[in-house]
């Protein structure tokens, strides 16, 4: 199988609900045989998904495998203006009215601190009620996408939404749909 095609396998599979516009950003792990590879696949995936309104980000490079980042930066800059988000950000070290030096900071801690940085919630559309409930090791209310602390009745529905969204867009896929054609405009 080719790079690419793996490669948009693995964000149908772990970012459809992004591709649709219902989720911030989403995360997946690819291996890669060497950065210049992992740049190159990345420039393919910018120059297809920037006009929808999305992005691929590296966040880490690590034993020829790579953490990568799909999200909308707009709804990120929408996100990132909600009280209970900046403030979890700025008792992590985050400016967040800057959402490139966020970004920045986000792939240090990622490459140098020892704990995963668990704001990365934040940088993925969770509420902030349940990123502050698990940094706070609360217990949760239920698991799915996420762990839930909030309102579990409203986050059990998202979660149904977000895998009916992945359902429909491998279906889609799989029957000749393109990466691009599936990847919607917001």
């Amino acid at each position: 199988m080719s790079v690419q095609r793996e490669v948009n396998e693995k964000i149908i599979r772990h970012c459809s609900p992004t591709l649709a516009g219902l989720k911030t950003g989403s995360l997946f792990g690819q291996y890669f045989e060497n950065r210049e590879i992992l740049f190159r696949e990345v420039r393919r995936l910018n120059a297809i998904l920037f006009p929808k309104g999305l992005r691929v980000l590296p966040l880490q490079y690590q034993n020829q495998r790579a953490l990568i980042y799909l999200y909308r930066p707009a709804k990120l800059k929408q996100d990132f203006n909600r009280c209970e988000v900046c403030r979890i950000l700025h008792q992590h070290g985050y400016q967040h009215e800057d959402i490139a030096g966020c970004l920045t900071k986000l792939k240090q801690k990622l490459q140098t601190e020892k704990e995963f940085p668990h704001e990365i919630g934040l940088f993925l559309g969770y509420p902030p009620e349940d990123v502050a409930g698990f940094i706070r090791h609360e217990p949760c209310k239920c698991t799915g996408c996420w762990k839930v602390y909030g309102d579990e009745l409203k986050t059990l529905a998202l979660f149904d939404k977000f895998q009916k969204c992945t359902d429909i867009f491998l279906h889609d896929y799989k029957n000749g749909c393109s990466l691009e054609q599936l990847a919607v405009s917001v």
